[in-house]
């Protein structure tokens, strides 16, 4: 039997591993189905996002949109925020929302809600004298 050289048994060892990483790449691509629908696609769904403090609280400011597209509410005051309804594009993805608030004290809450169509879908809530909820949802 002749002695491998380093150098060889490197060139085997890079083939080898070359190979095994083209086969994994076809094979992974073959069960790829571009037929699948994507989270959201062809559908418009109703939005609307609220915001819950507590008694003596003050809600300051909402960040709200779907997908890229905030729109900021600043300027607010009272226990309570809903935003208006929102109808989403076809095909979007995801709500998000987030809130500040001052409590009264260090034992106050603050809750925000995205509802869809309808259903409350998701909740963020935060406690303290100083209150920043947030939450998202994917449709």
């Amino acid at each position: 039997m002749k002695k491998m050289t380093l150098n060889q048994l490197l060139k085997g060892t890079f083939i080898v591993l070359l190979a095994t990483m083209l086969i994994g790449f076809a094979s992974s691509c073959s069960s790829d189905d571009d037929d699948n629908p994507v989270n959201g696609a062809g559908s418009e769904h109703k939005v609307v996002f609220k915001a819950i403090a507590s008694s003596g609280a003050n809600i300051d400011v909402a960040v709200y949109g779907i997908d890229g597209n905030p729109t900021t509410a600043s300027s607010l005051s009272g226990e309570t925020w809903s935003s208006p309804e929102i109808t989403s594009e076809k095909g979007a993805y995801g709500a998000n929302v987030a809130v500040n608030a001052i409590g009264a004290n260090a034992s106050s809450t603050l809750k925000v809600q995205i509802w869809v169509d309808g259903e409350l879908k998701k909740e963020g809530t935060s406690s303290g004298q100083y209150l920043s909820a947030s939450t998202s949802y994917t449709f």
